[in-house]
C-alpha cells in the first residue's frame, strides 16, 4: 500500500496579510495555499508576493502541504508571481495552484515557465507540483485531459464560486443552494473527481462562504466526501477542525477496515478467494477500499 497525503483541508489564507500567514502556519490544515488571486486586491497583488516570500521562508511549515495561488494566466500577474515567488522560496514551496484553468494547454503554459524558473533558481525540476483548479464550462468539459496533463499535478480543485457565475446560477453565497433539492454541486464534483481519480489524484472541494454556519460546512464536507472528494477549502480556521474529521474515517470504520485487510491477507494465505468480517462477505474488491481507508486512517493519526 502506498503512503497517503492528506488533503483534508486546505486553509485559504491571503498572501497580503502576515498575522493571518503566521496563524495558518500553526493551524491543523493539512494544506494551506497563500493566495494571490481573488483575496487580494488589484493594486496590492503584486506588493503581496514579497510577505508571502517571507512567509514561506520564515515560518514553520513542518507537516503541512505549503502551496500558493497564482493569478489567471490570461491576467498580467501571473507571470511575475510564478518567477519572483518560486525563486525566492522554491525550496519551501510544495504546489502552485493554477485558478480557471480551461485546458491542458493552460497547464503546460505554467508549466514551461515553471521548469525554467526551477533552473535559474537551482531547484530540481519538477521539485513543484502544480494544483488546477476548475472553475468554469469549458474547464469542466476538458477536465479529463486537464487531470493527465502533467506529471507536477498533484491535485484537482474544484471551485464553485467562479463556477456559478461561469453557469448563470442564481444566487450569491458561494457553496450553497439548501433550497435545492439534493445536492447542488453533484455533477460537478462528480466530474471532477472521476477525473482526478483516473488519475490517480486527489479531488479537492472549493469554499462554503458562510462562516457562522458550521452545520451547513459540515454538510457540505459530507456531500463532497461522499461523492469521493479527498478534502474542502477552508476559509476560516473555524472550519479547520469540521473537515479534518469528515474527510478522515471514523474509529470504528478504520477498525472494521483493519480487521478486513487483516482477515483477507489470512485468507490469501490459505489459498481462499474471500471470507467473512462482522458477518459480511469480503472479496477483492471490499479489501481495496478497506486498504485505503487504513490509509488514511493511520496518515490521521487514528490508527
Amino acid at each position: 500500500m502506498t503512503t497517503v497525503t492528506l488533503r483534508r483541508t486546505q486553509l485559504a489564507t491571503p498572501a497580503s496579510d502576515e498575522k493571518m500567514m503566521a496563524k495558518a502556519a500553526a493551524s491543523d490544515a493539512d494544506e494551506v495555499f497563500l493566495d494571490l488571486e481573488d483575496s487580494v486586491a488589484p493594486n496590492e497583488k503584486a506588493d503581496a508576493r514579497d510577505p508571502l516570500i517571507d512567509a514561506a521562508r520564515d515560518h514553520d511549515w513542518d507537516g503541512k502541504i505549503l502551496s500558493y495561488r497564482i493569478n489567471g494566466i490570461d491576467t498580467k500577474w501571473w507571470y511575475d508571481d510564478l518567477i519572483e515567488v518560486v525563486s525566492a522560496a522554491g525550496e519551501s514551496i510544495d504546489d502552485v495552484i493554477i485558478p480557471k484553468v480551461k485546458s491542458p494547454s493552460d497547464v503546460h503554459t505554467v508549466e514551461n515557465l515553471l521548469e525554467q524558473v526551477e533552473v535559474n533558481a537551482g531547484l530540481e525540476v519538477g521539485s513543484v507540483g502544480l494544483e488546477p483548479q476548475i472553475e468554469d464550462g469549458l474547464g469542466m468539459n476538458n477536465v479529463d485531459e486537464i487531470a493527465h496533463a502533467s506529471d507536477r499535478l498533484d491535485s484537482i480543485i474544484f471551485g464553485p464560486g467562479d463556477y456559478s457565475a461561469a453557469m448563470g446560477t442564481p444566487g450569491l453565497d458561494i457553496g450553497q443552494f439548501p433550497e435545492y433539492p439534493g445536492h447542488y454541486w453533484h455533477y460537478a464534483l462528480s466530474r471532477c473527481n472521476h477525473a482526478a481519480k483516473s488519475a490517480g489524484l486527489p479531488c479537492i472541494d472549493g469554499p462554503y462562504a458562510d462562516i457562522g454556519d458550521p452545520e451547513g460546512f459540515r454538510a457540505s464536507c459530507e456531500n463532497a466526501s461522499m461523492i469521493g472528494c479527498d478534502g474542502k477549502w477552508a476559509i476560516h480556521p473555524a472550519q479547520i477542525e469540521i473537515a479534518n474529521e469528515v474527510f478522515a474515517p471514523d474509529t470504528e470504520t478504520a477498525e472494521r477496515a483493519q480487521r478486513i485487510v487483516d482477515a483477507y491477507a489470512e485468507a490469501m494465505d490459505e489459498g481462499k478467494g474471500a471470507v467473512s468480517v462482522d458477518g459480511q462477505m469480503v472479496d477483492e474488491a471490499t479489501n481495496k477500499m478497506a486498504q485505503e481507508i487504513v490509509e488514511k486512517a493511520k496518515a490521521a493519526g487514528i490508527l
